[in-house]
């Protein structure tokens, strides 16, 4: 079995910052990409950041400059500061593991339970 275990979330005012962290434990052979997803009410989920094996990243554009993702592979782990956070970025926050459990089994994919970010004053 895969877990994914985030942390990280919570009230911020307008222009504060948050730091997710979502680790992976269980049964890993390899991680390849992680990423984080959000979905605010009423509205689809949205990529906001992934980084790859070789760490080659990519962001959602209402987030570059803002959001900076990483990981430390040898916790299976990755992060995602959040700087300047605006109201709109107030949404759920799904961290997404692609991972091989096994050296048979292929990648699969995983997803986090979801972590609560709200930016309120």
């Amino acid at each position: 079995q895969v877990q994914l275990v985030e942390t990280g979330g919570g009230l911020v005012q307008p222009g504060g910052s948050l730091r997710l962290s979502c680790a992976a434990s269980g049964s890993i052979f390899s991680i390849s990409d992680m990423g984080w997803y959000r979905q605010a009410p009423g509205a689809q989920r949205e990529l906001v950041a992934r980084i790859s094996g070789r760490a080659f990243t990519n962001y959602a554009d209402s987030v570059k400059g803002r959001f900076t993702i990483s990981r430390d592979n040898a916790k299976n782990t990755v992060y995602l500061q959040m700087n300047s956070l605006k109201p709109e970025d107030t949404a759920v926050y799904y961290c997404n593991v692609h991972l091989s459990p096994t050296r048979e089994s292929g990648v699969r994919n995983y997803w986090g339970q979801g972590t609560q970010v709200t930016v309120s004053s």
